[in-house]
């Protein structure tokens, strides 16, 4: 595919005309973003910056978006492999600082490390199939938009 793709959401605050809003300091972080046809979903900043605990921050949607893009990367690659994946789980993490990735003295993503945990069927060869990640990272259309590193650890299990 080399053509362009175009993918639109819509972004709404005050996510709820009742809540705080400017000037208050304290105003609400809370809004809910969409795409046609799709479910809502409630948004705010991290705790730490005055959010919702409840709802999605953008750094775990960020990190979400990671994840799910190299799993998928992965199944078509597995696919094509002829690999056959019977469970794929992970508990991706990232970490927010002010570092060395992003502007000078701001704070951004500094890294995110995937944990993908895949069962494959017995006979499956178990170092292609490590490889397959590496192969994954490499192709992943979001991790290739980001300026941190995406790290994987995979872990790959052999039905009995």
């Amino acid at each position: 595919m080399t053509e362009p793709q175009h993918f639109r959401i819509r972004l709404e605050w005050p996510a709820d005309p009742a809540q705080t809003a400017h000037p208050d300091a304290n105003f609400s972080r809370n809004a809910i973003v969409s795409a046609d046809g799709k479910a809502v979903v409630e948004v705010s900043s991290p705790t730490v910056f005055g959010g919702d605990a409840s709802r999605y921050s953008p750094e775990e949607l960020l990190i979400m978006s990671l994840a799910e893009c190299h799993m998928l990367t992965f199944l078509v690659i597995a696919s094509k492999k002829r690999l056959r994946v019977l469970h794929y789980a992970d508990a991706a993490e990232g970490t927010l600082a002010i570092g060395e990735f992003g502007a000078a003295g701001k704070m951004s993503m500094q890294e995110v490390v995937l944990h993908p945990r895949v069962l494959v069927a017995r006979g499956s060869n178990l170092a292609e199939a490590k490889l397959m990640h590496e192969k994954a990272r490499a192709n992943c259309f979001v991790a290739n938009s980001v300026n941190f590193p995406v790290r994987h650890l995979a872990d790959i299990i052999e039905a009995e």
